[in-house]
């Protein structure tokens, strides 16, 4: 087990030849746990995801009174009444601390919620506001309005629902997590966005269809989302691989050259990591979908990018690191929100790039790379407690000689072993 403070040497690599299978979506499995936790009999997920955001929503379910059995990658969940006078620890797992608490609503006493010290940096404001509106009690251990975590949310074992607005410009999850409790609540609810900016809608989306295929009636329109009471439906669900967390693989092909192939890719998927196809081919990638497989082809050249990755933020560090080995000018606007991710993305990213000996800026609302791999330079990287900036940095060290990344340990949070997985790619 490699240490948190333990540098890790990211190795270089030339063209490979790989085929790596990548562990469930964690946006599909934490919104199918929370959705099997509410349902009206139980459910039984299939290719479930082992990480570390994913224990603790398990964690946080089991808290409420669900009872889950794993075994193996398939998780069996019976719901139960749901039960206060609890604590539950979020880590710095966004899906945790923004989904529990408007479930934690419906519990019959108090809910309190914490994190690791940066999750309580990270916005949480609009749905515990939300929540107020719709009558719940919400208040910071110090008392007063809460915004951020700890928070304890009150809960009278009801909610009525209604309508209710909500800014959901700095994540689409403030949203998601409004729509997974509100067919529980006793009116349905009505979301409505009221932000500048448009939440992510893929996800969105994702979480839409989540509710539809479980019988959940909902009705969707421009930043406005109609959930309507009922039932929640139980039975199984496969989980699709995080088609995110294959990013770093597939981008591999780029980086070092060679093919790189991952089964079982949904022919049409909602997770926002299905646009890599694009952005990998406008990178100069032969990309080919076929009998379940997509296979990535670099030929040792990467173009540089232009991009807006409002509907798939969460790509950018991936991204970032192509357009940091690309001859050439990339921007990836869209990502303002990414301040406010594991860590601020956007400043960690130029910090990053510029330890390599890159050129990187801030725009307002996302970065502008000047790349080229023959001006960069072996670096120790920081990570940030963030498993997206480590994936970043591996990416960069197939290129680079002499990058040693700290904390490796952090990809954890959605792959349990991202080294091994790596090392087995490149073959080592």
């Amino acid at each position: 087990m490699i240490s948190r403070d333990e540098l890790w040497p990211a190795p270089t690599a030339g063209p490979l030849d790989a085929t790596v299978k990548v562990p469930g979506s964690k946006s599909q499995n934490n919104r199918e746990l929370l959705l099997a936790a509410l349902a009206a009999e139980p459910s039984t997920l299939r290719g479930a995801l082992k990480s570390r955001d994913s224990d603790l929503m398990i964690g946080a379910l089991e808290s409420l009174g669900a009872g889950i059995d794993e075994d193996g990658d398939v998780l069996t969940l019976t719901p139960a009444p749901l039960t206060g006078g609890v604590h539950i620890d979020c880590g710095l797992a966004g899906t945790v601390m923004r989904f529990i608490p408007p479930v934690a609503a419906l519990a019959d006493g108090p809910v309190t919620l914490d994190g690791d010290p940066h999750a309580r940096e990270r916005p949480m404001a609009p749905v515990l506001a939300a929540l107020a509106d719709l009558g719940v009690r919400v208040e910071s251990p110090a008392g007063g309005r809460a915004t951020h975590l700890p928070v304890t949310v009150f809960g009278r074992g009801e909610v009525r629902g209604g309508r209710v607005q909500v800014d959901a410009s700095a994540s689409s999850q403030f949203v998601s997590a409004l729509l997974l409790a509100a067919p529980r609540y006793t009116e349905g609810l009505e979301v409505v966005h009221v932000g500048e900016r448009s939440p992510s809608v893929p996800h969105i989306d994702m979480t839409v269809e989540a509710l539809r295929n479980r019988g959940v009636r909902v009705e969707s329109g421009t930043n406005r989302w109609r959930v309507h009471p009922g039932p929640i439906r139980g039975g199984s669900v496969q989980i699709e691989p995080d088609l995110s967390n294959a990013g770093p693989f597939l981008a591999a092909a780029l980086a070092a050259g060679g093919t790189v192939r991952v089964p079982d890719w949904p022919s049409d998927s909602s997770q926002p990591g299905d646009l890599l196809r694009d952005f990998l081919t406008r990178m100069g990638a032969g990309v080919e979908l076929s009998a379940g497989t997509l296979a990535v082809t670099g030929s040792g050249e990467i173009s540089p990018l232009r991009a807006d990755l409002s509907a798939a933020g969460e790509l950018t560090p991936t991204l970032a690191a192509l357009c940091t080995l690309a001859d050439g000018e990339s921007e990836l606007t869209g990502i303002s929100h990414l301040r406010g991710h594991e860590t601020d993305r956007l400043a960690a990213l130029v910090t990053e790039i510029t330890r390599l000996g890159g050129q990187a800026e801030e725009l307002p609302d996302g970065l502008r790379i000047r790349g080229g791999a023959g001006r960069l330079r072996g670096a120790d990287m920081e990570t940030y407690d963030d498993h997206r900036m480590a994936t970043f940095a591996a990416i960069i060290g197939l290129a680079v000689p002499s990058v040693r990344v700290r904390n490796i340990a952090t990809t954890a949070k959605t792959i349990t072993d991202f080294p091994g997985m790596w090392m087995e790619m490149i073959g080592s």
